[in-house]
């Protein structure tokens, strides 16, 4: 469908089983529309494009999705520092593909059949399991053949909009295991994209990334806003000047609608998976319930529990004892230095 990131954009690639590949590039090379694959003999041609209404929904949480512009829901996410990939795996966000939403397909084969044109289905599946189709490509603006097989199938792969590691360093860390399942099975933030581009995003935020085709960047970003607050997710100082920049240019783009509905944003796992409730007092907790990183709590100062300051431009840490420990602004606060050593930061000279 043509029409996916006119309003809207895509981080985890498919296999021929159905299966993912997180934020690796692919080798398999694009095909023009021309050279689409005949479909074999037990598929069954797609008659009708499939109701949009499978994922309709509003967001759960704040604005309604379509009644702001992205601009104005970007001015209500946080701005913090990122945090850590200490702790973050694929399988933090839970299975891929789980059918979340109880339609009896699952998502990979959803987003497959939503963003493909002249789809085919393999027969029995109940117009589950795409065979082939035709991608209008939202990153490149090129077609793209799709056809399912081992060595066919990375051609178009499915994106995360907020990829998963990033969404893991603006919050995500401390959302459930359910929810973390929902943000990374959810349509809103789902796109059927270009291979290669796909790999090559790996991660990236606004700020280190965008799509070659200009004229979906406005969408593209807007939706990042809306699964960011749909869940509860920040936003880094370079982030949100990069949204910020092209939504400038676009004033009046509206955050898109879809994705699942009814979603509940539950805040009570560490990245340790203990029970951490969301900060309701000034009482401290044990150290040992901490988890190593964390945002810092003003433009000089970090936790009393996570004092090491990390810079992320310099990726460098400051201890603090060092002479200018002081003025250092941070962007991210360690419990540890190995904590910041892990997240690939190095310490500064003292």
């Amino acid at each position: 469908m043509a029409g996916v990131l006119a309003t809207t954009t895509a981080c985890t690639s498919v296999d021929a089983a159905g299966g993912t590949a997180a934020h690796e590039p692919s080798s398999a090379t694009t095909t023009s529309v021309g050279t689409t694959s005949r479909p074999s003999p037990e598929s069954t041609a797609k008659p009708a494009p499939r109701p949009a209404t499978t994922h309709a929904s509003e967001a759960s949480s704040g604005t309604k999705p379509g009644a702001t512009t992205a601009l104005a829901v970007l001015a209500t996410l946080p701005v913090k520092g990122r945090a850590a990939m200490t702790g973050y795996t694929r399988e933090q966000f839970g299975p891929a593909w789980k059918d979340v939403d109880n339609n009896g397909c699952d998502t990979r084969n959803d987003i497959l059949a939503r963003d493909l044109d002249s789809t085919t289905f393999k027969a029995g599946t109940h117009d589950c399991i795409v065979l082939t189709g035709t991608l209008p490509d939202p990153y490149s603006g090129r077609s793209i053949a799709f056809t399912r097989g081992q060595a066919t199938s990375s051609a178009v792969q499915i994106d995360h909009v907020v990829p998963l590691g990033d969404a893991w360093r603006t919050g995500a860390q401390q959302l459930s295991p359910a929810t973390r399942e929902l943000l990374a099975n959810d349509p809103l933030n789902l796109l059927a994209v270009d291979g290669p581009l796909n790999g090559q995003k790996s991660d990236g935020d606004a700020a280190t990334w965008l799509p070659p085709s200009k004229a979906v960047r406005c969408g593209y970003v807007a939706r990042q806003v809306a699964v960011k607050h749909r869940y509860h997710l920040w936003v880094t100082t370079a982030e949100k000047a990069a949204i910020t920049r092209i939504l400038d240019t676009c004033p009046t783009q509206r955050v898109p609608v879809g994705g699942l509905v009814g979603v509940k944003v539950v805040t009570q796992k560490g990245p340790s998976g203990t029970s951490q409730a969301a900060p309701s007092s000034g009482t401290s907790k044990p150290a040992t319930e901490h988890p190593a990183v964390a945002a810092p709590i003003s433009a000089y100062d970090c936790p009393s529990w996570a004092p090491i300051k990390g810079n992320e431009s310099s990726h460098l840490y400051h201890l603090p004892t060092g002479a200018s420990y002081d003025a250092t602004k941070p962007e991210a606060c360690f419990a540890t230095e190995a904590a910041a050593q892990a997240d690939g930061y190095r310490a500064s000279k003292r």
